[in-house]
């Protein structure tokens, strides 16, 4: 036993001569409990488990318990000792003073328990195995100092409150668990302080093993549930040193005389692999603070504190160690990977403190200077020029191909991942070249040695995704000069003719390059002046790239000519113009010459075109007269009909080709990138479809293609949506409900086409959505789960848009388990106990790692189908005999062999999980019968009587558990027998053979009678 006895007697006369010392005490103790330890309690049991270790030299290990509203602390290390309990029952005095590396030094952290108890305890074992207990009681200090007459004024004076730790008293029953060395017990005060603890425990996180390195491991347990913390994961610089006398005299000037007695610094700084959540963004002294540190990485360093430890004290002291601390985030900088993920490391400017932002000052002055960033050299392959600092280096958006043809154009180049907008850049001093600068740049003596070939491999690799910025690239030309811009020259296919795209483009062609004028000017002919803008200027053959055509260069034939940019602009402008009659008569004639069909160039859709009532109308919002279309849209859409002239001089054809209404429109593609950027055909929540497919698909570096897309527009505008659907149900309009094959990394996928999607999305059939509903003759299965969809369509047509058809259909859709799950948990709709037999069958195949966690789902209680919460406590039964014990549960059954692969379906626990499932009552061993025996060869030859069978105290017909059959009565023993043989399907053959024995050669006789294909 310690000697409390000598402690208490010493402190309680010190208060007897001074009660004002009495008062002293006790009001320090509550400004520590209550104001500046009051939420560190967990901080301090880590502290001293970390001081412990230290000191003895051992792996620091540290076990949180909470349980039952008791907070045990069991931690490995030296033993608390004499020295050590007077030190926790003094205030301000530590005896840890003169130990390098001690996390605490100011001997008030164990404070911070008065703020959870009132009968805190420690015990530790010793080296010779003997345990050694310390407690504190707040009822027997206020006993004792009740009965010191020279304090019973005091103590009423104070309403009864004394301090806590002061009089510390014997244990004489301590524990210490195995493996541990010492144990602080703290039984908390009440249900605040509990919610306080537990609250104290989930904040806790790697910041406790990694401000106190001696703490290798922080186990924390909450009712039952484990976690461990530890500092694996992290990437730590470290700095220390030792003060001279010089320097202790000029640092710690201001400080207390103790601390100068710790003449020795240390700076650590921690980056973690991944992300740093629950780490709290404070400066840590070792332990947290309240002083704010917003850099993303954990600073652990040896500044000087307040008394509260909530602040770093202003001084000299800590003007050193902020200095310390930059130089160790800089080397910590270089000492990572030169990868982009170094810039989310890099300090802003603003500070969200004065200290945060005094090791910011440090840090950004020196980073512009310090090498840190890698460069690229040349454009032979993008060869390395090694690490340069900031102020040298140069950022440019692109690829890694385009990056390394522009290394020796622009000097101290970062590699490509390096160019992003990331602010830390500016704070590195690194200068970005906008990619419009580096086109400024290829000009004069940086490029006269290049050869057109080497200007193809550049269009190959250059960004392509911001026209604007690259519209000025040179171009080298078939004579020999270098001119500023596509736009404007004219790609010929290598055998000198134009580089066509389309059959009637030929003649065409012909006549540009033999400067011959035009046909005629009605529908079919074209007049070549519309070329004229183009200016012919002919791109070097060795040059030619698909880029410079996207940046205006043109092939000569009607559809490029028709997509050329100033095109656009005309057709753009037309509603706008004074006289749109000229762009509509050009537009209409290329579009008769190119070819085009509805929907394959969505833009001519703003095309200014007359209505038949003389106004202006774009052609997307005409409709032709005797158009099938006409009849379908909501009439309060407002489309006009086109003029009966244009619909005579260029045919419906033309004018459904620039938008104008006939019927349903198609868009018809090719090749089409499943890219937001490039898959844009102007149809409704296109970008949701796009979005809807691309999650089908699995990541891929190159988007994947559709090579055959078709889809119906305006689907939007339908008001009949009976007569609709027949249209869209039959050919050719039933091409586009067919799924589309996508290329997606070298394999074929099929995937929901765009208007079938639509379609399974919107109230088309009789106000539902098809998603909503099941063919008439769907699977019985989904009866009660979905409505009948209305009859009169196809029903391959309506499985296509999405009416469910059949169970498997459903659970092999993407989130089929899930909606299925939804319905079952839906209490409005009715589920008979055979069908939700089968529906669990079948769920029990489906991939858990397709199904979240239900909500709620479809169970049997009382005998009852219902539907439970999932917090109502459901469970998969895996065994008949765990019935009786969960009975006033909610049950999901099926086939005992499906129960294991059911429950990780629905996360649900097993039932065999939820209880012991022991035997607790007494029985007697008897042979099993042989009549039975010759029934179920694979019987045991005894089983356990029962009076009455109890299992977890409850009454049970039969258990078999560890290999053995328990049971009372007759049905008890029939089922306990069978399930233990592997017959359970003969529970009820055995049941009537154990009441009449003499009936076995009868059941023998008729089981001889069973077919073969029941053997």
């Amino acid at each position: 036993m310690f000697d409390t006895a000598r402690l208490r007697d010493t402190v309680l006369a010190a208060w007897a001569a001074s009660p004002a010392r009495f008062r002293e005490d006790a009001n320090a103790e509550e400004d520590f409990a209550l104001g500046g330890y009051r939420d560190r309690l967990v901080v301090e049991l880590a502290q001293n488990a970390a001081d412990a270790a230290l000191r003895a030299g051992v792996p620091g290990r540290l076990r949180l318990t909470l349980a039952d509203g008791v907070l045990l602390a069991a931690n490995t290390g030296a033993p608390l000792d004499e020295a050590g309990v007077e030190g926790l029952s003094t205030l301000r005095v530590s005896g840890k003073k003169d130990e390098t590396g001690a996390a605490g030094r100011f001997g008030v952290g164990f404070a911070a328990v008065v703020s959870v108890t009132d009968e805190p305890s420690v015990a530790s074992r010793l080296p010779s195995g003997e345990i050694r207990g310390v407690r504190w009681s707040r009822a027997e200090t206020a006993a004792l100092v009740a009965a010191t007459p020279a304090l019973a004024g005091e103590l009423k004076g104070r309403e009864g409150h004394v301090p806590l730790l002061r009089l510390p008293f014997g244990d004489d029953a301590p524990g210490v668990p195995e493996g541990y060395d010492t144990l602080v017990r703290l039984p908390l005060r009440d249900q605040a302080a509990e919610e306080a603890v537990r609250r104290m425990l989930e904040e806790a996180g790697p910041a406790l093993p990694l401000s106190m390195p001696a703490l290798e491991t922080v186990e924390i347990e909450v009712d039952g549930r484990s976690r461990t913390i530890s500092a694996e994961g992290w990437h730590v610089v470290a700095e220390s040193g030792t003060f001279t006398p010089a320097q202790v005299s000029e640092l710690f000037a201001d400080r207390p005389t103790e601390e100068r007695a710790r003449p020795y610094w240390e700076v650590r700084w921690a980056v973690p692999a991944g992300r740093r959540d629950g780490v709290p963004r404070v400066v840590h002294a070792p332990t947290p603070s309240d002083e704010p540190l917003d850099l993303p990485a954990l600073l652990i360093a040896s500044f000087p504190m307040t008394t509260d430890r909530r602040h770093v004290a202003p001084g000299p002291l800590t003007d050193f160690l902020v200095a310390r601390a930059a130089e160790a985030y800089v080397r910590l900088l270089g000492e990572l990977p030169a990868t982009p993920a170094l810039l989310d490391l890099v300090p802003g400017l603003m500070g969200s403190g004065a200290l945060d932002a005094a090791i910011r000052r440090e840090i950004i002055a020196a980073l512009p200077d310090t090498p840190l960033l890698p460069s690229i050299s040349d454009d032979a392959g993008g060869v390395s020029g090694g690490v340069i600092p900031g102020n040298e280096a140069r950022a440019v958006e692109g690829p890694a191909e385009f990056l390394a043809k522009i290394a020796g154009i622009v000097p101290g180049l970062l590699p490509a991942g390096w160019a992003s907008r990331h602010p830390a850049l500016t704070t590195l001093g690194v200068r970005r070249v906008e990619l419009a600068d580096v086109v400024d740049m290829l000009s004069g003596e940086a490029v006269e040695d290049k050869d057109p070939a080497w200007w193809r491999s550049l269009y190959k690799a250059l960004p392509a995704d911001d026209p604007e910025a690259i519209g000025a690239i040179p171009v080298p030309l078939a004579d020999g000069r270098l001119v500023r811009g596509p736009r404007g020259t004219l790609v010929l296919s290598p055998d000198g003719g134009a580089a066509t795209s389309t059959a009637s483009s030929g003649a065409l062609s012909s006549t540009l390059l033999s400067g011959g004028a035009g046909g005629g000017s009605g529908p079919g002919s074209l007049d070549p002046a519309l070329l004229a803008p183009l200016g012919l200027r002919i791109v070097h053959p060795d040059a030619v790239h698909p880029l410079l055509l996207r940046l205006g260069a043109a092939e000569a034939t009607p559809r490029t000519v028709l997509e050329d940019p100033l095109t656009h602009a005309a057709v753009a402008e037309s509603l706008n113009s004074a006289d749109p009659e000229p762009v509509a008569q050009a537009v209409l004639a290329l579009v008769d010459a190119a070819g085009l069909t509805a929907g394959e160039a969505p833009w001519l859709a703003e095309l200014a075109l007359r209505g038949a009532d003389g106004e202006r109308y774009a052609a997307g919002e005409l409709l032709l007269a005797q158009g099938s279309l006409a009849g379908l849209i909501d009439p309060e859409v407002p489309f006009g009909v086109a003029a009966p002239d244009l619909v005579e001089k260029y045919g419906p054809h033309v004018l459904a080709a620039t938008g104008v209404l006939d019927g349903f429109a198609v868009v018809n593609d090719s090749d089409v990138l499943l890219d937001p950027a490039e898959c844009d055909h102007d149809l409704d929540l296109e970008d949701e479809w796009l979005e809807a497919v691309l999650d089908l698909l699995p990541d891929l570096d190159v988007p994947p293609v559709v090579r055959e897309f078709t889809a119906v527009r305006d689907l939007e505008y339908v008001a009949d949506w009976p007569n609709a659907l027949a249209l869209l149900s039959r050919p050719p309009l039933r091409a586009a409900l067919r799924p589309m094959r996508v290329l997606a990394a070298g394999e074929t996928v099929e995937v929901p086409s765009y208007t079938a999607w639509w379609l399974s999305r919107h109230p088309v059939l009789g106000g539902r959505r098809p998603v909503e509903l099941r063919l008439p003759t769907g699977d019985p299965l989904l009866f009660g789960l979905y409505a009948e969809a209305p009859a009169g369509i196809d029903e391959d047509a309506l499985t296509m848009m999405g009416v469910r058809s059949t169970l498997a259909g459903l659970l092999d859709a993407r989130g089929g388990p899930e909606e299925l799950l939804d319905l079952l948990a839906d209490a409005s709709l009715e589920v008979d106990r055979a069908q939700l037999r089968s529906l669990w069958i079948a769920l029990a195949a489906v991939d858990p790692d397709r199904v979240g966690p239900p909500e709620a789902v479809r169970a049997v209680r009382k005998g009852m189908v219902t539907v439970a919460d999932v917090e109502d406590g459901p469970v998969v039964v895996e065994a008949p005999d765990l019935l009786p014990l969960v009975e006033d549960r909610p049950l999901v059954l099926a086939p005992f062999d499906l129960a294991e692969a059911l429950s990780d379906v629905l996360d649900l626990p097993l039932a065999g999980e939820t209880v012991t499932g022991v035997v607790t009552s007494h029985g007697a061993e008897k042979p099993v019968p042989p009549e039975v025996r010759s029934l179920l060869p694979g019987a045991p030859a005894t089983y356990v009587e029962h009076d009455e069978l109890l299992v977890d105290g409850t009454p049970v017909p039969w258990r078999f558990s560890e290999g053995v059959v328990h049971a009372t009565g007759v049905e008890g023993l029939a089922r306990g027998l069978a399930w233990a043989s592997g017959q359970w399907g003969d529970r009820l053959a055995v049941a009537a053979l154990l009441r009449d024995p003499a009936r076995v050669p009868l059941l023998l006789a008729e089981a001889d009678l069973d077919p073969v294909t029941s053997l």
